[in-house]
């Protein structure tokens, strides 16, 4: 099930290219340059986000990237459901995760979108949200493993969604997860391989 569509076109159109673009806001590639901790990209894994970020060594910096990734879902999923609807609001969730994933700004070559994942669902539904984030970090408290509990996380957030009523929901937690999914295909290699790297080891 999906919302019911009930916004014009145009107005969808533009509420996902705003959504898009905040979700385009490299915060980590921004945040390490500004406390002079080089070029993210050029880093460990070259990833973005903020576990990539933890491999600095500044636990701040990754910090306040995890927040900052996590708000730019879920401030685009609240501005849109209280200037348009509901129906924009989960379009704007997704455009931001898209930011995340392909920003503009930097080609086009982005982040793995996890706590922007996160962010979008604890905006458009709090309690999956908090259950999805107690997913991941229950995982990695066992495993040590970010890729690890964001997959997990992501593969279970659409059972959340059925199990407490929100089917409306799940068409997006879908797309959602399978595009973890698909920017973590390097990482579930390493993860079969067992050489994927724990969560704070250095770049």
């Amino acid at each position: 099930m999906i919302p019911d569509l009930t916004t014009p076109p145009a107005l969808m159109l533009a509420t996902a290219a705003a959504a898009y673009l905040l979700g385009s806001v490299p915060f980590g590639v921004v945040i390490t340059r500004t406390l002079g901790l080089g070029d993210l990209r050029q880093i460990g894994s070259g990833n973005i986000g903020a576990t990539n970020v933890l491999r600095t060594g500044h636990k701040g910096a990754a910090a306040a990237t995890l927040i900052l990734d996590a708000a730019k879902g879920g401030v685009a999923v609240l501005i849109a459901r209280a200037l348009v609807g509901a129906d924009a609001a989960q379009l704007a969730g997704l455009a931001a995760f898209l930011g995340h994933l392909y920003p503009v700004w930097l080609g086009f070559r982005g982040g793995k979108g996890v706590a922007t994942f996160l962010g979008t669902l604890l905006a458009l539904a709090w309690p999956v949200g908090l259950l999805a984030c107690a997913t991941w970090a229950a995982t990695a408290a066992v495993t040590r493993i970010s890729s690890a509990s964001a997959l997990v996380a992501a593969a279970l957030a659409p059972v959340w969604l059925i199990l407490l009523g929100r089917a409306d929901m799940v068409a997006l937690a879908v797309a959602l997860a399978a595009l973890v999914f698909w920017r973590h295909s390097a990482n579930i290699a390493r993860l079969r391989a067992g050489t994927e790297p724990r969560i704070g080891r250095k770049g």
